[in-house]
């Protein structure tokens, strides 16, 4: 991304909101079966406890970064209606013709097909462009092109 706090779509946020929820919950459950001060019984139910207490670990860790990118979220404000950017919602023609409005986000979801990530080949040419701008990309079945017809800040 652009290095700097980056906004975030809709999307992007119930998703990252979904997850810290669910992040949370489960660390609440591992959490529990630690046993804190209570000796360790023999060496499986002790590697048992490590296993546990590193999972904490890592959920700890994964809150940390979601909750920062809320933060940075809250920061950075709502995308820009100028320039392609995380959260834009963007109008495209492609070079068949055919007209879309996408939305790049930093998630895909599969229930959400408007969804283009940012760090996808259609989402990287599109990053920091304006209307009217015509970007060129791969895909897998080779080279392509599209038309920035209209960026906007994505739905509310």
């Amino acid at each position: 991304m652009t290095g700097g706090p980056e906004p975030i779509s809709a999307e992007g946020l119930r998703a990252v909101q979904e997850e810290l929820a669910q992040l949370r919950a489960d660390r609440e459950e591992v959490a529990a079966t630690l046993r804190g001060v209570d000796p360790v019984g023999d060496r499986a139910d002790a590697a048992d406890e490590l296993q546990r207490a590193s999972e904490v670990t890592r959920l700890d860790r994964r809150i940390v970064e979601l909750e920062g990118r809320l933060r940075e979220a809250s920061v950075a404000g709502a995308p820009s209606t100028e320039v392609v950017g995380v959260g834009s919602t963007v109008t495209v023609r492609f070079a068949d013709g055919v007209e879309e409005t996408v939305e790049i986000s930093e998630l895909a979801e599969e229930r959400e097909l408007t969804l283009v990530t940012f760090d996808s080949p259609l989402g990287k040419a599109l990053l920091g462009r304006h209307a009217g701008e015509t970007v060129n990309y791969e895909t897998p079945g080779g080279a392509t092109s599209a038309v920035v017809l209209s960026v906007g800040s994505g739905p509310e």
